[in-house]
């Protein structure tokens, strides 16, 4: 499997604090089926000062680490970008680092705040879709205001923004709310992604095992490949020798 959503690299946001704690992640996510992961870092604004350049510099320190120590996991970085209205200057800066390119467009995680989805939203996004940047939104499924009326999204979806799930969302980790939205965009089939969001060792662990054996169970195994392993693999080809087997 392909996590495309995660937090490993030390001490630069709310991920693992030291080396020891990521390589204890990578082990983790090694063991659950992960073979391929996308740190995606946080880029936000007044809290996490992360740029493309730093981000990839710790990339390359990760990728040195795990060779040395002969761990079988394979990462390249993004970086999760909280949406505000300085996006538009660091995409203007060169500054945030997309998974790779579909279809002429550069992909972007982006992440609404948890508590609603702020007005004007929508401008924000046409204005990097016009730009050939297509946002895959983070957790959607968490963010209050969808909580309550998950038709919040429907704008988003049809301008042509993607859908990433946290897979713990799935199996309920994150409580029976998020869980029904989630299930209830799988019902639809508006979702491309799945990722673990992974951030610990302890409840935030990086691991898609068990909502691939669930999505297998309750859609088809084909489903859990294309939003586990095939579309991942479409949108971080150019970081991974992966062959595409399926678009999104």
């Amino acid at each position: 499997m392909i996590d495309l959503h995660c937090h490993l690299l030390p001490g630069i946001d709310d991920g693992p604090a030291t080396p020891r704690e990521t390589l204890r992640l990578c082990r983790l996510a090694v063991a659950d089926g992960i073979t391929h992961a996308i740190t995606t870092p946080h880029i936000h604004p007044g809290r996490w000062h992360n740029t493309k350049a730093t981000i990839a510099k710790d990339c390359r320190k990760l990728q040195r680490a795990l060779a040395k120590r002969n761990i079988p996991l394979q990462v390249g970085f993004a970086a999760e970008v909280r949406l505000t209205d300085e996006i538009m200057q660091q995409v203007e800066s060169d500054e945030i680092p997309f998974y790779g390119e579909v279809d002429g467009y550069h992909i972007m995680l982006l992440e609404f705040p948890h508590g609603q989805i702020i007005p004007g939203s929508d401008k924000l996004v046409r204005w990097l879709l016009q730009r050939r940047i297509r946002p895959l939104i983070a957790h959607p499924e968490r963010n209050k205001q969808v909580m309550k009326d998950p038709t919040q999204l429907t704008p988003f979806i049809k301008a042509g923004c993607w859908l990433q799930l946290t897979a713990g969302s799935v199996t309920g980790n994150f409580g029976e709310r998020a869980q029904t939205v989630a299930r209830q965009l799988l019902d639809e089939d508006v979702v491309a992604v799945l990722a673990s969001d992974g951030h610990n060792s302890g409840a935030r662990r990086p691991a898609l095992a068990e909502a691939f054996e669930y999505i297998t169970e309750h859609y088809g195994g084909s489903r859990a490949k294309r939003l586990m392993l095939h579309n991942p693999a479409t949108i971080a080809a150019s970081q991974f020798q992966t062959e595409a087997q399926a678009p999104c």
